[in-house]
């Protein structure tokens, strides 16, 4: 087999680090894995925490992300390399030998440019940081220096096999339900690459800049690729580093959206004099992209009700230089108990499981459950019903959500559509550019899924009858 330390992946990951990264960085990263074990917060909301708390400087907190989400991505390969080393399963340890021995399995099998000794001495000390018995700190040592003196001799994380089948680092639960939809084939190539790092993909705000002169600018950044389906996007696929950094951030020149996200938003065609609504804006992905198409005297309106994500949806709204647009911090039941108006067009991109963009967030494979969908579907189906009633006759509606699973899209469009008899489906295609007509269905939903090289994602557009 060859060597693990050589893959490209591993150097991609160890490129930023030196061995003089101190345990520090291990202990955080330990912190938050535990963290993680006990909590159904998001991983980055984690991270934020404990980085203010510690102070790491930039090179250690790259060092803690970098070990957090790789482990995430390959966590069931990890605790296969620990099984065929340790006499006690990994499933039976305690979530701080667990996560202890995947920090140190995951430096000397993915990240090169960290020597075996570090890695193992780093580790060990990070555990033993808290207070561990001492014939616990000589097992997790014991283990990690086995597993070092052999790691040239292991498998690669793609011929790791476990009762005949491969280690796909996602829930049994949730690889189930893609093979049910997907079938088997489709669902592996899912969740592989769901594995891999993820490109940072901008999208070029093309009212102050061109995206070719844009691309001249980053040349400094590093590989740069043009977007496959929109004219918008740049790729930057090994770009590690703080995106405020990137030349042109403060001047507002691009902002950080996947194509298919990218793509959602054409299906919002606006006209000249219209009126259009964002029902869910977040932080101003979506907002920002309609508010840079927003035809000549078109009117936009965004509602947020989070404050956090409200605040942020200002700022990107003044850092892209989108004047114009109405903000109003409420829920969209609050909002349209008071509006005075109906709208040509809404957006609605739905709060959702996000299983299609687990690359981008590799934590939610793990918090989520099937339990879940059910809450999420009844959510997303009142939302849709509120957005229904503020839509004009002959006006759109276009549901999005990030997610794979059908309860979250097609069945929510189904019930909407049985309770709703005056819209019907357009389709996607008519509306996209011609290169993104491969990503909708027969039925005309846009759905692209990540293995295509984009987010998961699925889009309908609705229209309201004229009559």
């Amino acid at each position: 087999m060859p060597c693990l330390r050589s893959r490209s992946r591993g150097k991609t990951l160890s490129a930023v680090f030196t061995d003089m990264a101190r345990s520090t960085a291990r202990l955080v990263a330990l912190e938050a894995l535990c963290d993680f074990q006990k909590s159904v917060e998001p991983m980055t909301g984690i991270l934020f925490r404990m980085s203010a708390k510690n102070r790491l400087d930039p090179r250690d907190d790259q060092l803690v992300r970098a070990l957090v989400f790789g482990i995430l991505r390959s966590r069931q390969y990890l605790d296969c390399i620990i099984d065929r080393f340790s006499s006690h399963p990994v499933t039976k340890m305690k979530p701080r030998t667990q996560e202890a021995l995947r920090i140190g399995v995951y430096q000397l099998l993915f990240m090169d440019r960290i020597p075996p000794s570090a890695a193992v001495n780093e580790t060990v000390e990070a555990f033993k940081a808290g207070h561990q018995p001492k014939w616990l700190v000589r097992f997790v040592n014991g283990v990690l220096r086995s597993i070092a003196r052999e790691r040239d001799s292991l498998p690669a994380p793609e011929h790791m096999l476990v009762n005949g089948a491969p280690v796909l680092n996602h829930p049994t639960w949730l690889v189930k339900r893609w093979e049910k939809s997907y079938g088997r084939q489709r669902t592996e190539d899912i969740c592989r690459i769901n594995n891999e790092l993820p490109p940072l993909t901008l999208r070029v705000n093309t009212g102050l800049i061109q995206r070719h002169q844009f691309a001249a600018m980053l040349a400094d950044s590093g590989r740069i690729e043009y977007g496959k389906f929109t004219d918008t996007a740049l790729l930057l696929p090994d770009f590690r580093g703080e995106v405020v950094g990137l030349p042109g951030y403060e001047e507002g020149l691009f902002v950080v959206q996947d194509e298919a996200a990218q793509l959602a938003g054409c299906l919002l065609t606006m006209q000249k004099g219209g009126c259009y609504l964002d029902g869910c804006a977040g932080v101003g992905g979506k907002t920002t992209h309609l508010a840079a198409l927003l035809p000549t005297d078109a009117r936009l309106t965004a509602v947020e009700p989070e404050k956090r994500r409200y605040r942020l949806l200002g700022e990107n709204l003044h850092r892209l230089r989108m004047t114009g647009v109405e903000t109003v911090n409420m829920d969209l039941a609050g909002f349209a108990g008071t509006a005075g108006e109906k709208y040509d067009g809404i957006l609605l991109d739905v709060p959702c499981s996000g299983t299609g963009v687990i690359r981008r967030r590799p934590d939610i494979r793990w918090n989520r459950k099937a339990g879940d969908l059910p809450g999420y579907q009844r959510e997303q189906l009142q939302l849709l019903r509120t957005a229904s009633s503020l839509v004009r006759k002959d006006g759109i509606i276009v549901y999005a959500t990030c997610s794979l699973e059908a309860e979250e899209n097609s069945e929510v469009i189904d019930a909407f559509l049985t309770e709703h008899t005056e819209f019907f489906i357009e389709d996607a295609r008519e509306f996209l550019p011609s290169a993104g007509a491969q990503l909708v269905t027969a039925e005309g939903y846009f759905q692209p899924t990540p293995e295509q090289g984009i987010d998961g994602f699925f889009a309908a557009r609705l229209r309201r009858k004229a009559g």
